[in-house]
């Protein structure tokens, strides 16, 4: 579950409904992966400088944050100090009290004076001083549970149950209505089973509505989180509805959600590992995941026809975008009978568009390159970089063919749209629409809104009002950058820490 403070709902028409991360955030979920992946080692205060520096490319901050939440419950985080930094501070702060410190030169008398005390050199003292600070302790060790899809799926079910919090009420239809009471009855919540009129696939024609707990005089928010954790076996099951009934600051909101919503319970352990022939092959595949490309890749994809044998490639990229593979072999530390062999299966191969990493010590670059295959040259390690711009000329043709397919103008009926959503529309990636013109919206940030809703929000919106507010207003017409928008509007945010900020003019 994810705090309150990162929940993120909307309430148009009156609702409470969560905003969920779709299949354009994969991406960034991946980059805080990679974040985190990459800071191992490295001071709690690295880390989470490396994370804000995402957030200005998030749809809204608090999906960074929402995945670091996640991921950081996978962190360890240790103290590495060559003094306890209590007995450091102890000893540091009598000496100082003897010394008498006043100037830098007395101060570090004082950590000269506690270094000998304490048999380690002054220097090691001021480092150990602080070093249980939150932002120094060192990140030692990352063994997330789960990959960017996972985490997606973890974020949204987290994002759900936190939505949840405040609920009062829950009506619940389900395909295991059998699991659902068990569940209800060990987190001892109060429930009743009604038969409705109501026929939806799949689900039974009973609904379990859940109330709460035993002692009715308790207060509502001490078992929010008792819903919540009741959301993971409703969403177990095949079929389902449940709506529930949330005091929203004291007012009455409805949440509905469905099996048709992306709330899944991601398991944490995979069916079977995946095996690699290579540890080279591992490194490139761990390595490539946590890229922000338009490129899935697939493990040992379709074998290929080689003359009278086939050939399975390491693996594919498949274009998110568009019906288009290319392969990817990694010829690594062969015998030459073996590098002969491979020779031969890439001169016979059928026409398909094939890259191949070739370790530099075979010596069998040109050859590769003379069967007419892209030939990536590397030593001990893929380097991303030069995978990434092998397959940039792919895309590059991709997205111009893309783009040309469209009309120079493209006019969205809604009134507000992004232009993540607008190209997921259309089947394109987004670089294939940032050159068409849009003449009925303006365009703020990553997204497309009527001038009618501009000039509406300069009516509704002033400084001085709560950010809370404005936000309120802006999601009410689907607009989730609200940050882009209050600046085309002409404002900022003056933020007070963690308990919210004020709308007031830019300038």
């Amino acid at each position: 579950m994810l705090t309150k403070d990162l929940l993120r709902v909307s309430r148009a028409g009156g609702g409470y409904q969560p905003v969920f991360a779709g299949r354009e955030h994969r991406p960034l979920a991946a980059r805080v992966l990679g974040t985190y992946q990459g800071h191992v080692g490295e001071p709690r205060g690295d880390l989470d400088d490396a994370l804000a520096a995402l957030e200005p490319e998030a749809d809204h901050f608090k999906l960074v944050r929402g995945f670091a939440k996640l991921l950081d419950r996978e962190a360890v985080f240790e103290t590495r100090a060559p003094v306890a930094p209590e007995r450091a501070r102890r000893v540091a702060f009598e000496e100082r009290e003897a010394v008498g410190v006043v100037s830098e030169t007395e101060r570090e008398t004082a950590l000269r004076r506690a270094g000998d005390r304490l048999g380690v050199d002054a220097e090691a003292v001021a480092d150990a001083l602080y070093a249980d600070l939150d932002e120094r302790q060192v990140l030692a060790s990352f063994d997330a549970r789960w990959d960017p899809d996972e985490l997606l799926a973890q974020y949204n079910l987290s994002l759900a149950q936190t939505a949840l919090f405040d609920a009062t009420e829950l009506r619940v239809r389900t395909a295991d209505p059998k699991a659902l009471v068990s569940a209800v009855k060990r987190l001892r919540l109060l429930y009743e089973i009604r038969k409705t009129d109501e026929s939806d696939p799949g689900v039974s024609d009973r609904e379990v509505v859940v109330t709460g707990p035993d002692a009715l005089f308790r207060s509502t928010r001490r078992y929010g989180t008792r819903f919540a954790r009741l959301l993971r076996t409703v969403a177990k099951a095949d079929a389902w509805t449940l709506t529930a009934t949330v005091d929203d600051y004291g007012t009455e909101r409805t949440l509905s959600l469905s099996a048709d919503d992306p709330v899944d319970v991601p398991g944490t352990e995979p069916v079977a590992d995946v095996t690699f022939d290579s540890g080279v092959e591992a490194d490139f595949a761990a390595r490539f995941e946590s890229l922000d490309l338009d490129w899935d890749l697939v493990r040992e994809p379709e074998p290929l026809e080689t003359g009278a044998r086939v050939m399975i490639p390491d693996f594919a990229f498949d274009y998110r975008f568009g019906d288009f593979r290319v392969f990817f072999e990694i010829m690594g530390f062969w015998t030459p009978e073996y590098v002969e062999k491979k020779l031969g299966q890439l001169e016979s191969v059928e026409d398909v568009e094939l890259l191949v990493a070739v370790d530099e010590s075979l010596g069998v670059g040109e050859r590769v390159a003379a069967r007419d295959h892209r030939a990536i040259p590397y030593s001990g390690t893929v380097r991303l970089k030069d995978v990434r711009d092998a397959l940039r000329r792919y895309e590059d043709e991709l997205v111009a063919a893309s783009a040309a397919a469209l009309p120079d103008e493209l006019t969205p009926d809604a009134e507000v749209v992004s232009l993540a959503d607008l190209a997921a529309e259309y089947g394109v990636s987004e670089d294939a629409i940032e050159g068409k013109s849009f003449p009925d919206h303006e365009r703020v940030g990553r997204t497309l809104v009527r001038p009618a809703v501009l000039d509406d929000l300069r009516e509704e919106i002033e400084a001085g009002m709560a950010f809370s507010a404005a936000e309120t207003a802006l999601t009410e017409r689907g607009i989730e950058d609200a940050s882009a928008v209050l600046s085309e509007l002409g404002f900022a945010v003056a933020w007070e820490g963690l308990s919210g900020g004020t709308v007031r003019e830019k300038g």
